[in-house]
């Protein structure tokens, strides 16, 4: 009687996954999330064609002036719409929120990519003060100026009239907003692109080695016979995991000033910053 040999099955292998795959499998996430974005945004004021011409209406608009062209336009009004331009449960959802969370840092990872290949010998600390004058909120503000973004941010009769289209605070939010759809719509090169077209001309005039802002402001305090700077926390925000703080510098005879960080070292260097900003302070005038 013959013997039937039983046939053996040899598992192949499992291959480990690939750079492109492990790449593919992070970015699957954000479909879902653009797709929420159009969700939650809906039709703004006037109708999405109003919408169109208002930013798409070719010389002169707003992705003329960013060099970037949205796939999906609701994304783009939603990162220009001020909690105050939207009425119902939808308020929170719908404004450029959650938008400028995720600009806020993507422009953190953008900006310290391109320090670390603009500056080959600058160490930590010096990277770390280069990026934090960078993705603070006064620059963000003046970035959102050169391109006229407040003409094109919705907002509510009374924030019109309480002048919101030229408030810092609101420009910096909506700039990280427009920062956060860009990398939506388009995916990280596209965001990397757009930071690069707005910072790089700012980035490169600070060639010279730089030193903290809160020994500058010290220095210039001291130097006119005043005592040294006081910080105090005037606000804390986010989970505990990733908290945000507002801080406030005061000096003798001068306004106080505000930075925000996400430690109260960043965040009183960002206020120290402002400080010397505003009152005009040339920290290469004290190394003489």
């Amino acid at each position: 009687m013959s013997r039937r040999r039983k046939a053996t099955s040899i598992a192949t292998p499992r291959q480990p996954p690939s750079a492109g795959d492990l790449l593919a499998a992070r970015a699957a996430p954000i479909a879902p999330a653009a797709a929420e974005i159009s969700s939650a945004s809906a039709a703004p004021p006037g109708g999405p064609e109003e919408s169109r011409r208002r930013h798409r209406g070719g010389d002169g608009s707003l992705e003329d002036r960013i060099g970037y062209r949205f796939t999906n336009a609701a994304l783009l009004d939603h990162a220009l719409s001020h909690v105050s331009a939207l009425k119902g449960a939808r308020n929170r959802a719908g404004s450029y929120q959650r938008l400028e969370f995720l600009g806020d840092h993507v422009l953190g990872l953008v900006i310290s990519d391109m320090l670390f290949g603009a500056f080959p010998k600058a160490d930590e600390g010096e990277l770390s003060r280069r990026l934090a004058d960078l993705v603070r909120k006064e620059t963000c503000a003046e970035i959102a100026r050169t391109i006229d973004l407040g003409a094109a941010i919705r907002l509510g009769a009374s924030e019109v009239n309480a002048g919101g289209r030229t408030r810092p605070a609101i420009l910096a939010d909506v700039c990280e907003a427009l920062i956060g759809a860009v990398y939506l719509d388009g995916g990280f090169p596209a965001a990397k692109a757009l930071v690069g077209r707005l910072w790089e001309a700012r980035m490169r005039t600070k060639a010279q080695p730089l030193r903290d802002p809160k020994t500058v402001l010290q220095e210039w305090a001291q130097a006119r016979g005043l005592p040294p700077p006081s910080y105090r926390e005037i606000a804390r925000s986010g989970p505990a995991h990733d908290p945000q703080f507002r801080v406030a510098v005061e000096l003798p005879h001068f306004a106080s000033a505000e930075g925000g960080g996400r430690s109260k070292r960043a965040a009183e260097q960002a206020a120290a910053a402002a400080m010397i900003e505003r009152e005009g302070v040339k920290p290469e005038r004290l190394d003489g």
